[in-house]
């Protein structure tokens, strides 16, 4: 009996979340499914390969038509709709929007700001150097030219 114990424990292990792992794909595979047959005319989507498209046509069973520029119709396979692209409201945005702006608000001091005029000065004088850098491998190569 207690030899039966150990093996039958190792089995549960590996097979648990073999199962798990399996009835979750089940689900997310069904959901697609579900939105995929539920697409209709004017709903905006995401294909398989990043194309952004909005449902001209959704009448057949196995085909959708997709308007991807204006005037612009394609035919595609109901399977390469990833995703229905749900748009934002003006007020989502602009609750985002003040709430970014109040962590963003600094107060400068004088002491930064001659800290910033010194590093402005030096890669000013950085780019003089470029500047006379590129200027001489120009001339040499006009040089080797002749």
């Amino acid at each position: 009996m207690d030899g039966l114990i150990l093996p039958l424990l190792l089995m549960l292990v590996v097979a648990l979340p073999l199962i798990l792992s399996t009835r979750k794909q089940k689900k997310l595979m069904a959901e697609q499914q579900e939105m995929q047959s539920s697409l209709t005319a004017g709903d905006r989507v995401m294909t398989t390969s990043g194309l952004y498209a909005t449902v001209a046509d959704a009448s057949d069973d196995t085909t959708i038509d997709l308007e991807i520029a204006e005037g612009v119709v394609t035919t595609w396979l109901r399977q390469a709709v990833r995703e229905r692209i749900v748009p934002t409201t003006e007020s989502e945005t602009a609750d985002t929007d003040t709430s970014e702006d109040d962590e963003e608000t600094v107060t400068a001091s004088p002491a930064s700001d001659s800290t910033v005029e010194d590093s402005k000065s030096e890669n000013s004088s950085a780019d003089a150097e470029k500047a006379g850098e590129d200027a001489q491998v120009a001339s040499s190569v006009e040089h080797g030219k002749k």
